[in-house]
């Protein structure tokens, strides 16, 4: 068919997502890629990367490494564990480069053998030296290039479990992370000890995609999640590794009261560890979620409203995500990203437990 004559747009959103979904699972078959970026028309200021399944986990290692040695001026990265020897190397280069690298992880991390290799090569290292998690996974690079997501740069994190990491290439939103990083590495405001912000603030545009950055506790995360969830009038998906929020998940079985379609994937373990999981509690109101059958964990703090808007990053369902722990979080307005998220979600919906 000519592409001039055809446009996936046309198609209506049950339609796209059957598709996309086919797509998915046919490629996941044989090997799927472990990268995926938008569709041309999209722009290439926002792509997507996705761990776990049978994916070839080097291509992710290979992105991100790419972007590191290719670092011109600085990199700052926060990160709640990172134990990736490509990555240790990569930041040791850019460091003997004259790279200004720095580096902020949670305090339980800080012996692990990367954060120390780092810093006994120079490479200023700061912890945030309490109980509560800096439980952010977030880089940014010479001022015009951030990643994030629920991806820590762990072994595991990029070999065994699903997650989802994302690349933006824009200038305000490097400068509005940084602005979060330096509260952390140079004030040393961890948690509830940092400021309180504006989340008007964190409105712009990547290309021509619509993303909003929030942090937590700092921005009152949850409450935009609320919005969010209110707002939808056809659907709401989500992946949720620790998921213990009442008001997020009495929020989920109003919706679906209403006729939106709501559906979700629990990571196993966390539905036995957590105290208060949501799981029997979404599943006694009969919605149709599950706990996902793989052997890594299903790591990902996803939401998909309407086909529409996906909303991702290091913040889990929780209280301590809300009040206690250092976090950040993207609302990406774009159906293209959403229909690649969509997949995604259908991919580990297929691995669910019976």
């Amino acid at each position: 068919m000519n592409k001039s004559t055809f446009s996936k747009d046309s198609l209506p959103h049950w339609l796209r997502f059957f598709i996309i979904t086919i797509l998915s699972l046919a490629l996941g078959s044989c090997g799927q890629t472990a990268v995926v970026s938008p569709p041309e028309d999209a722009g290439d200021a926002v792509n997507v990367y996705f761990t776990g399944g049978s994916r070839d986990y080097k291509q992710v290692i290979t992105a991100v490494t790419d972007a590191i040695y290719a670092a011109q001026s600085s990199i700052d990265i926060a990160m709640y564990n990172l134990n990736l020897r490509e990555v240790e190397q990569a930041l040791r280069d850019a460091h003997k480069r004259g790279v200004n690298v720095r580096l902020v992880v949670e305090s339980d991390a800080l012996d692990g053998w990367v954060p120390q290799s780092l810093k006994s090569s120079g490479i200023p290292v700061v912890s945030d030296g309490r109980e509560s998690l800096m439980h952010n996974k977030f880089m940014v690079i010479d001022k015009h290039q951030v990643w994030t997501g629920s991806l820590n740069l762990t072994e595991n994190g990029v070999i065994e479990d699903r997650n989802n990491l994302v690349r933006v290439d824009s200038p305000s939103i490097a400068e509005y992370y940084t602005q979060e990083f330096e509260e952390m590495f140079t004030a040393g405001e961890f948690g509830n000890n940092s400021p309180q912000g504006n989340p008007e603030e964190g409105r712009f545009k990547a290309g021509d995609i619509p993303v909003e950055v929030y942090f937590s506790p700092d921005d009152g995360v949850m409450d935009i999640l609320l919005e969010e969830v209110a707002s939808a009038r056809e659907e709401i998906v989500f992946l949720g590794y620790s998921f213990t929020s009442d008001p997020l998940a009495q929020a989920l079985v109003e919706k679906a009261r209403q006729g939106v379609r709501v559906m979700g994937v629990f990571d196993s373990d966390m539905v036995i560890a957590n105290t208060g999981s949501d799981y029997e509690w979404l599943l006694g109101a009969g919605l149709p979620v599950c706990r996902d059958g793989e052997a890594g964990l299903m790591h990902n703090k996803v939401i998909i409203i309407d086909q529409q808007v996906v909303i991702t990053g290091s913040y889990n369902f929780t209280s301590s995500a809300e009040r206690f722990n250092d976090e950040n979080v993207l609302i990406l307005d774009d159906p293209h990203l959403a229909e690649l998220y969509l997949a995604e979600f259908t991919d580990i919906n297929a691995h669910c437990l019976p």
